[in-house]
């Protein structure tokens, strides 16, 4: 149930963008048990006057393929979790595409299971029985 905004400088080819979305994709697969095919993920291209960050913020050394990464899930996670898909993304990541750790921010945003509709104006996890 994540939906995944992604954001990063323009120009990268498309093999490198749907490397990022599936190195993310696995990460979620196998730290926060996401289904395989529960894939909802946009990609938003900035130019470099419209991606703006601190290159050294918290003394991280963050390059121009800095790639911003937004995921809204459900709170159901716990620390561990967490952490472990932190960890997990930016091995992915660097693996392929080849994004650098430092040029890798996460921000997770949690709500809860009832604001979420699939389609069809339904609350699909507003009963016990949908869960």
């Amino acid at each position: 149930m994540p939906l995944t905004r992604i954001s990063l400088r323009a120009g990268k080819p498309a093999e490198y963008r749907q490397a990022l979305s599936a190195g993310i994709q696995r990460s979620l697969v196998d730290t926060f048990n996401v289904p395989r095919d529960d894939v909802f993920m946009l990609i938003t291209e900035h130019t470099s006057d419209n991606m703006i960050y601190d290159r050294q913020y918290m003394n991280i050394e963050r390059g121009d393929d800095f790639v911003a990464i937004q995921l809204t899930v459900s709170n159901t996670r716990t620390v561990e979790q967490k952490k472990a898909l932190y960890r997990r993304i930016v091995d992915e990541l660097g693996q392929s595409p080849g994004v650098r750790p430092e040029d890798v921010f996460i921000n997770l945003v949690e709500v809860e299971k009832e604001n979420w509709s699939f389609g069809n104006g339904l609350c699909q996890y507003g009963t016990r029985s949908a869960e």
